[in-house]
């Protein structure tokens, strides 16, 4: 145990030193416990506070007689230094205690750009980063997260993935840890027990071959208990999956510094870019009468000012305007504010804007993603221009002034024209506003358009896509720039290429790309993610002394017939629909909503769950 006052010293020369300290409202410290598990966000503090995976996850854990599960986050820039000079291990929030006493950590992965964070955390406790050069008491590292879903660029660091959703299956590894732990038996028959459960991947017990075109020739079963292919976890019933009815409340403010209710968890719009819309499939609901019940738990429990209805499409939630109008009457009362992050275009309520905005106005986020129907079919975003305008035109009516847009820039088969398109929009939602807001009703019309370079990612209708070349993507911005900074009322901002660029090899990548992610750190490479800190030279030159084409993994096009890295995670969803959805994709031809009719994708071929609501899904 790290000793508080050996902290105390340190924590003042800190910026938050709240950061590093625990003991938030409803933190758990337990005294009596037979496994240790600490969950590890390779990010700051403020970050990891706002994820709600995290607190659904550390509660359940600590939920079950004899777990203990605390947490652990990447310390700044001015903390590492101290604990470095000072030879101050990382440690835990709850008890002070190095990581390298823990029994298993497991680390969030959200974001390949955190990749170094990890090995870097890891260091800092004092534990070898490859796993390879562990001992038998060194704690067993574990990962999980939608960048799980190609585990390979971390399978010389990581002892076992969790592929899926962590809620049921995190119980039972630390069970299966517990029954090991005092057993006398070796690690490697550890992993050997949990390799039956479904959704658990042990790198070591498979070996890679490639072709001599560098492609992936095969992935080698090493040990008869290790699957052909790992199937991810999944809870089938959200009404009993379990959900904390209390959340840390930490005493800084955090990047989403409310309480959260998942309604529902997957997609059914299929957009042919979105990996989230593919791994978190089936669609499941929770009932509204459990999302109430958890609503006055957390408002009882947390003392937030703020509400938050999450998922990946809020609104499709089958019965989200008789919640949403039950919760505006709750949150009235308790002078709380409602917000729904994740409102569609086509489908969102101005009933339901109309009754949110009478609390609490903010910006309204919209995200047609590409600037032409062409490429808005190509995508799959199923949204027509008359969708974008209506939207529109309505929340001007309904007093919003200050509207986001967000695009995506290198969709595959982009041009120019596609580009005109985003600046077709912003001008004629300008003269919309005009329209329908008279002088004496004008407020200062903000137009915020916002554009993301598109990353092939694992899982996806485009995945076999390469990435558009970073020159090309610079030309883009700048020919979007240039012509959107002559409209009035209008601002523009984009993605830094080269972060891009990196985000494409690393989730693309296969297991030699580890050895450049293990140089890169050693050149300096830290929080990736952060503007202010990336430095794409340390990456340049750990490609080159390692020999890796970092081209070969995010500007090549792959081949229906290559096998690719992550083959072998089993997503619930068939790579025969992926290809499909691949090829009417160049035909510009659109694959309708799930809830209008299944598109035998193949996830409810794999799982059967409960949802309530559109029985179609």
């Amino acid at each position: 145990m790290v000793e508080l006052d050996y902290l105390e010293k340190y924590l003042p020369q800190v910026e938050k030193p709240a950061r590093y300290i625990g003991g938030e409202i409803n933190s758990i410290v337990k005294k009596e416990f037979q496994g240790r598990f600490i969950f590890a966000f390779p990010d700051i503090y403020e970050i990891g506070m706002s994820h709600l995976g995290m607190q659904i996850l550390y509660h359940a854990l600590n939920h079950e007689e004899g777990i203990f599960c605390e947490r652990v986050f990447a310390p700044a820039h001015d903390m590492e230094a101290i604990m470095r000079k000072n030879n101050i291990p990382l440690f835990s929030l709850e008890t002070k205690t190095p990581l390298k006493e823990a029994d298993i950590i497991g680390f969030t992965l959200q974001y390949e750009l955190s990749y170094s964070n990890v090995i870097n955390m890891l260091d800092l406790s004092g534990i070898p980063v490859l796993k390879d050069e562990r001992r038998e008491r060194d704690p067993l590292i574990c990962a999980g997260g939608p960048c799980a879903y190609n585990p390979e660029p971390l399978s010389d660091i990581i002892d076992f993935f969790i592929i899926g959703e962590g809620e049921s299956v995190n119980i039972e590894i630390m069970r299966k840890y517990i029954q090991w732990k005092n057993s006398g038996k070796t690690k490697f028959e550890f992993l050997e027990l949990i390799s039956e459960i479904k959704g658990v991947y042990i790198p070591s017990f498979y070996n890679e071959q490639y072709n001599l075109d560098m492609t992936l020739r095969n992935m080698d079963k090493l040990y008869a208990c290790a699957p052909d292919k790992v199937t991810k976890q999944i809870e089938p019933d959200l009404d009993a999956a379990f959900y904390p009815d209390k959340f840390i409340v930490p005493f800084i403010d955090i990047v989403h510094n409310r309480a959260m209710v998942e309604v529902l968890r997957g997609c059914t719009r299929g957009c042919r870019f979105c990996q989230a819309g593919m791994i978190y499939r089936p669609v499941r609901e929770r009932s509204v009468e459990k999302i109430k019940e958890i609503t006055d738990q957390l408002i009882r429990n947390t003392g937030y000012e703020e509400m938050s209805l999450l998922s990946l499409s809020t609104s499709d939630h089958s019965g989200i305007e008789p919640l949403v109008s039950s919760l505006m009457k709750k949150c009235k009362e308790e002078s709380i504010s409602l917000s729904l992050p994740s409102l569609r275009l086509d489908s969102f309520s101005f009933k339901v804007l109309d009754e949110i905005q009478s609390v609490k106005k903010s910006g309204l986020t919209f995200a047609p993603e590409a600037g032409t129907q062409r490429l808005r079919d190509v995508i799959n975003k199923n949204i027509t221009e008359d969708d974008i305008f209506f939207a529109v035109e309505n929340a001007f009516k309904l007093g919003w002034s200050n509207i986001k847009f967000y695009f995506m820039i290198g969709l595959p088969t982009e041009t120019y024209e596609d580009l005109d398109g985003i600046i077709d929009i912003a001008e004629k939602i300008i003269h919309i506003y005009y329209q329908v807001r008279d002088k004496k009703n004008r407020r200062k019309l903000s137009i915020n358009i916002s554009t993301s370079n598109f990353v092939p990612k694992p899982h996806t209708a485009f995945q076999w896509f390469p990435m558009d070349d970073m020159n090309v993507l610079s030309e883009k911005q700048k020919y979007l720039s240039e012509r959107l900074k002559k409209i009035k009322h209008v601002s523009f901002n984009y993605h830094d290429v080269q972060t891009s660029f990196l985000e494409a090899v690393l989730a693309r990548g296969d297991r030699r790309i580890g050895k450049t992610l293990i140089k890169a750190w050693e050149n300096g490479s830290k929080f990736d993610g952060w503007r202010e800190f990336f430095d794409f030279d340390k990456w340049q030159d750990a490609f080159n002394e390692t020999g890796i084409d970092p081209y070969f993994y995010s500007n090549r096009k792959r081949d229906y017939k290559e096998l690719l890295p992550w083959d072998h995670i089993d997503a619930g969803v068939s790579k025969e629909f992926l290809i499909s959805e691949n090829e009417k994709a160049f035909k510009e031809k659109v694959t309708a909503d799930c809830r209008k009719g299944c598109t035998n994708c193949g996830i409810n071929q794999s799982f059967n769950c409960k949802v309530y609501g559109d029985k179609n899904v």
